[in-house]
C-alpha cells in the first residue's frame, strides 16, 4: 500500500492495533476502518489544521472528528502512548516543560474567559498558553506527560509530575528550579536519587555530579521531535482533553521511530 505523507507505517500500525477500540463490524452500517481514521488525526496533529480542512481521502472530516473524540473520552491515546513507554530505560529520568501558545481562547473577554475554564490556560506575559510537563528516560523517549496553565510555576507541579512514574533505584535529572526541598525530599523518600545544581543562593547548598548532569541535554531531543507537529507547537484546541490526546498521539508516534 502506498503510503501518503504522515501516514503510520504497516510495522508501526500492527503495535498498536490492538491498544485502539474494536471496530464496529457486526449488524448495521460497518464502521470505517481505524487506521484509516488514525491517519486522518494523525495529518490534523502534523499540519495543524482545522477540521474541516482534513482531505477526502480519509473520509468525512466529521467521522473522524467523531472518532477522536470518543477514543479520546476512552482514553485511548493515552493507552497507546503507555503501552509503548513501558520499556523505557529508567536509568535516569529527566523533566522538562514546554510552552504553548492557545489561539484556540476566542476572541471577546467572555469567550476567553469561557476557554480558560478548567482548561488548563493561563495567562501570562506571553498571553494566553499552555504548559505540557514531559519526563523522558535516559534516551530521551517520553514516559509521562502533564498539562497546566501557562502561568504556573514549574516547581508548584513538579512533585504531582513525579508522582505519575516510579522513581524507585532511578537518578532524577532537573534544572535548578526544581532544586527546592519538597521537590527533593520526595524523589529521597521514593527512594530515588537527584542530579540537580544548588542555586548560588542556596543556603545549605548539596553536591551535584556535574558529568552525570551532561546527560541532561537528551531531554531536547524529545522537545525537538515534538514541535513538528504543529498542532503541538500551537495550541488549537479548546479543550484540554482535546490538546493532551493529540500530545498523547504525537508522542506514541515518536516513540515509534
Amino acid at each position: 500500500m502506498m503510503l501518503r505523507r504522515h501516514e503510520i507505517k504497516d510495522q508501526d500500525w500492527e503495535r498498536i492495533k490492538d491498544v485502539l477500540p474494536p471496530e464496529n463490524t457486526g449488524e448495521g452500517r460497518p464502521s470505517k476502518p481505524n487506521r484509516i481514521m488514525l491517519n486522518g488525526m494523525l495529518w490534523k496533529v502534523k499540519t495543524g489544521a482545522p477540521w474541516r480542512d482534513l482531505p477526502s481521502c480519509f473520509g468525512p472530516w466529521k467521522t473522524v472528528y467523531s472518532r477522536f473524540r470518543l477514543w479520546s473520552k476512552k482514553d485511548a491515546f493515552q493507552k497507546v502512548f503507555e503501552s509503548l513507554s513501558s520499556d523505557a530505560d529508567l536509568g535516569n529520568f529527566d523533566g522538562q516543560h514546554f510552552l504553548q501558545s492557545s489561539p484556540a481562547c476566542g476572541r471577546g473577554k467572555k469567550r476567553a474567559e469561557h476557554a480558560e475554564t478548567g482548561q488548563e490556560i493561563g495567562l501570562s506575559r506571553g498571553g494566553r498558553n499552555t504548559k505540557i510537563h514531559a519526563i523522558v528516560d535516559a534516551l530521551g523517549n517520553p514516559i509521562h506527560l502533564v498539562l497546566t496553565a501557562g502561568n504556573r510555576n514549574d516547581c508548584s507541579v513538579a512533585v504531582d509530575v513525579l508522582s505519575g512514574v516510579t522513581l524507585s533505584g532511578s537518578v532524577v535529572l532537573a534544572d535548578k528550579a526544581y532544586g527546592t526541598q519538597a521537590i527533593r525530599d520526595h524523589m529521597t523518600s521514593q527512594e530515588a536519587t537527584f542530579c540537580i545544581p544548588p542555586k548560588s543562593n542556596a543556603a545549605d547548598p548539596w553536591e551535584c555530579d556535574f558529568h552525570r548532569y551532561k546527560e541532561r541535554h537528551v531531554v531536547g531531543f524529545f522537545s525537538n521531535k515534538l514541535k513538528p507537529f504543529r498542532g503541538i507547537a500551537t495550541r488549537y484546541d479548546k479543550l484540554a482533553r482535546s490538546f493532551l490526546s493529540f500530545a498523547y498521539l504525537a508522542s506514541a508516534m515518536i516513540l515509534l521511530k
